[in-house]
């Protein structure tokens, strides 16, 4: 990781839990608030789950003789942004007289800058470095709005109080969290994860990921969830890089493993299609202390064969070690592979806010259909 990086990307784990957000260097830049699920560190500490959202490209993988590693165990993602992304805008003084050059250059909340002066906008930190040495000179910006490229002018405005150039613009352009391993591939060894993707907390939108790194996790902790507040699984980073996350859709986020992780919980296993799931008992693989996924008994319902989202069905946590434990689903689980009879038919996806032991699940089917799979090993 370069310095750069590292400090980036420190500095947005420090201030991701803020839901305020407190303005840092000259173009008022931020990485707090819009991401309240997604902090962590490399280094020390905690990192928390990563958020959910609900439909994506569907391919149509052949499932005949498909067999697949099974997953359960937690990875940790560091991802860096394309472009920054605007989370918030602040009023600059300049002479006595307040105004948002950002605002009034018509830029937006969720706005995604990739482009000043016509140049790749790599991070936060080029766009205030961009803003201090502008001199007051007006600067071209191409931005996206809903997936629409725009483009407009920004004047950045002398801050009394700072003695710098400022745009009034609140940015993000990294963020990280941990989640749950769905299935690995045993001849490439990519993998997929989620059952959902790594959206803006404020938004509901995916995260436009420029690139990622994927990395070990030690579950060391879970808040139970109870009715009205959804718990989570807590964590830290344990180690360096361990494979490249290279796709976040909204049926999951897809990468590489360099190796196949430890503690998976068997060897490959047959997948089952859309049309294979019943109603009935089935089991959970999770892991909720340490680096091991342990199997959980649930209930599925309400099977929704059409389905091309990621709330395909409906599932009741049944295993009474479980909801002791977590109170049954919580944040940090999205990913937890669901096996029935002796196949891997999906993943868990979603938590019923006002029930914990109640979600929803998404056709394993639907995941692969997403995902662009390599063909080959990783080197």
């Amino acid at each position: 990781m370069s310095k750069k990086f590292f400090k980036l990307f420190l500095t947005a784990a420090l201030l991701l839990a803020l839901l305020g957000s407190v303005a840092a260097g000259a173009s008022g830049t931020n990485n707090g608030g819009a991401l309240p699920c997604l902090s962590g560190y490399s280094n020390v500490s905690r990192a928390s789950a990563l958020q959910i959202v609900s439909v994506s490209r569907q391919n149509n993988v052949d499932l005949s003789g498909l067999t697949l590693y099974v997953g359960g165990v937690p990875f940790g993602v560091k991802f860096m942004t394309e472009g920054v992304i605007v989370t918030g805008m602040t009023d600059v003084t300049s002479k006595g007289v307040r105004s948002c050059p950002a605002s009034d250059a018509g830029l937006r909340v969720n706005d995604v800058i990739t482009e000043i002066n016509g140049e790749p906008l790599l991070d936060a930190q080029s766009l205030s470095d961009l803003a201090e040495n502008s001199g007051g000179r007006s600067m071209s910006v191409t931005y996206s709005r809903n997936g629409e490229k725009k483009s407009t002018s920004i004047t950045p405005k002398y801050c009394d109080s700072e003695k710098k150039y400022k745009t009034g613009l609140y940015v993000r352009d990294s963020g990280a969290g941990i989640g749950t391993v769905t299935y690995i591939m045993p001849d490439t060894l990519s993998f997929g994860g989620l059952g959902h993707g790594i959206c803006d907390a404020g938004t509901g939108r995916l995260l436009p990921m420029q690139r990622g790194s994927v990395v070990g996790v030690t579950i060391n902790g879970v808040v139970k969830g109870v009715s009205g507040t959804p718990g989570e699984v807590k964590g830290y980073f344990s180690s360096g890089k361990t494979g490249t996350l290279l796709e976040n859709t909204t049926n999951g986020v897809f990468g590489v493993f360099a190796s196949l992780p430890e503690g998976l919980p068997s060897e490959p296993i047959p997948v089952g299609g859309r049309n294979e799931i019943k109603a009935g008992k089935a089991y959970i693989y999770c892991t909720l202390d340490g680096t091991t996924p342990e199997r959980y008994e649930i209930q599925i319902s309400e099977i929704r064969r059409d389905s091309m989202s990621n709330k395909c069905f409906n599932v009741k946590v049944t295993d009474k070690s479980l909801i002791e434990k977590s109170g049954g689903i919580v944040q940090g689980m999205s990913g937890s592979p669901i096996i029935q009879n002796g196949k891997l038919v999906g993943a868990v996806t979603h938590v019923l806010v006002n029930d914990p032991t109640a979600g929803y699940g998404i056709f394993i089917e639907n995941m692969l259909n997403t995902a662009r799979m390599p063909m080959q090993k990783a080197a």
